[in-house]
């Protein structure tokens, strides 16, 4: 079927599969933001958009009197930007597919766009493709390749003076962003489209039903390619592809239509900073427990890192990465390709997660039991019920309660005073 440029239409397109099963993304905000490094990626808004006082200083403190935002392009060097490696890390990460920021809302792009002379990575800065870099190393590592891309940019004259007009003019629109997402779409063959910025103006502004009926119609990824919500103001939550609703966006009950979940290793920023400390790095069991809960409720984890100015992925985002990497080695059969179960966490408790593929069951306990006993009260077992408990050989014990589930009986746990990693997930066979 044609899709016509209306919601009605775009909104009916099935969403290719892939995405569903693929479950957990990296996403990654690097630009020229990455190189005064400090506070977020929203650094020229905070500094010159809203005259923020500790921005003002900080540029004071660090840069020449008279440095303008654009003085950071060339800084923006990626001597040490290695793809082969960032590709081998997210796939050791566990993630099927990565989103890289093509362009944020400073505007600058991080490929040679026709229509962004000279603020562009191949013009200055790095003189380098980086989204043609990335999506190759990402093709040869089998990962899906997604890009961010921002409709707005803070200080574009074209951008403002459409503002100006209070929408009623699109000549930003005519001029940069649709050549630019066309050119990207044409040149790079995305698997997904994040599209963000939006929240100005209206779809209509914005040209997306457009543009979005062209990208399933006729374009060279028409049959594969994603897009989130993020269309114009209004569009989030209801429509375009999967819904990301809102950063970090978490539903306390199972939504009806396929979302994701955007959440960042630095708890206070997406892109690098140089002033990051530790304990505002989600640790290992904050990250397990969002992408446990993410999926049970059926999203998708798209878990951010900022590489710095350089292209360095700092050690501590490597290592947790890793750690992900590690725990989905143990337990993605539970993760990939797995659907909502009838229920999605223990009424009792919020520590008991649960996945399903087909017949088989998946509980995800995020605390050892003390006892090395679990109780379930949600399956209702049957005699030829079988429970394995994932990276563990053999079978488990388990008896039935009635009317209360099933009481299993976990290997024995070497006593440790350090508390045991987190998350462990069982597979019950033969229950309902």
């Amino acid at each position: 079927p044609r899709y016509r440029p209306d919601w009605a239409s775009l909104d009916a397109r099935p969403l290719p599969a892939w995405f569903d099963q693929a479950k957990v993304g990296v996403f990654v905000h690097w630009g020229v933001f990455s190189v005064p490094a400090w506070g977020s990626e929203w650094f020229w808004w905070h500094w010159q958009g809203q005259h923020d006082a500790a921005y003002e200083r900080f540029v004071r403190r660090r840069f020449p009197p008279g440095t303008t935002y654009a003085d950071f392009a060339p800084r923006f060097t990626a001597h040490d930007f290695q793809p082969r490696q960032w590709a081998q890390l997210f796939q050791r990460a566990g993630a099927r597919y990565v989103v890289l920021t093509a362009k944020h809302h400073e505007g600058f792009t991080n490929w040679g766009s026709p229509v962004s002379w000279n603020w562009n990575s191949v013009d200055t800065g790095p003189h380098r493709d980086l989204v043609g870099e990335l999506g190759e190393a990402l093709r040869e590592s089998n990962l899906r390749y997604g890009l961010y891309h921002s409709l707005m940019e803070w200080f574009n004259p074209l951008y403002l003076a459409d503002k100006q007009s209070d929408f009623k003019t699109q000549s930003f629109v005519l001029k940069k962003t649709m050549p630019e997402l066309y050119d990207l779409v044409l040149k790079y063959k995305p698997d997904l489209i994040w599209s963000d910025g939006d929240w100005e103006a209206p779809d209509s502004y914005w040209n997306s039903t457009s543009f979005l009926a062209w990208l399933y119609n006729d374009s060279p990824v028409k049959d594969t390619v994603v897009v989130n919500d993020r269309w114009g103001r209004g569009c989030s939550c209801h429509h375009g592809g999967f819904y990301n609703c809102a950063d970090k966006y978490r539903p306390g009950t199972l939504p009806d239509h396929k979302w994701e979940m955007c959440s960042s290793l630095d708890r206070l920023s997406w892109g690098y900073r140089s002033n990051m400390s530790l304990a505002e790095v989600m640790d290992e069991m904050s990250m397990i427990e969002e992408l446990v809960q993410t999926v049970s409720l059926g999203g998708n984890y798209l878990l951010n890192v900022g590489p710095t100015k350089e292209g360095v992925i700092v050690p501590i985002f490597q290592e947790r990465l890793l750690a992900l990497g590690r725990w989905l080695d143990t337990n993605g059969e539970a993760i990939y390709e797995s659907q909502p179960w009838r229920v999605q966490m223990e009424n009792t408790t919020d520590t008991v997660w649960y996945t399903s593929k087909g017949p088989v069951v998946f509980a995800i306990f995020l605390l050892w039991p003390l006892d090395s006993v679990l109780h379930l009260s949600s399956p209702i077992p049957s005699p030829g019920t079988q429970v394995t408990l994932l990276g563990f050989g053999g079978t488990l014990e388990w008896q039935e309660q009635p009317g209360k589930g099933m009481l299993i009986t976990l290997p024995y746990m070497l006593p440790s005073p350090l508390p045991p990693q987190s998350g462990w997930a069982v597979k019950l066979e033969g229950v309902k």
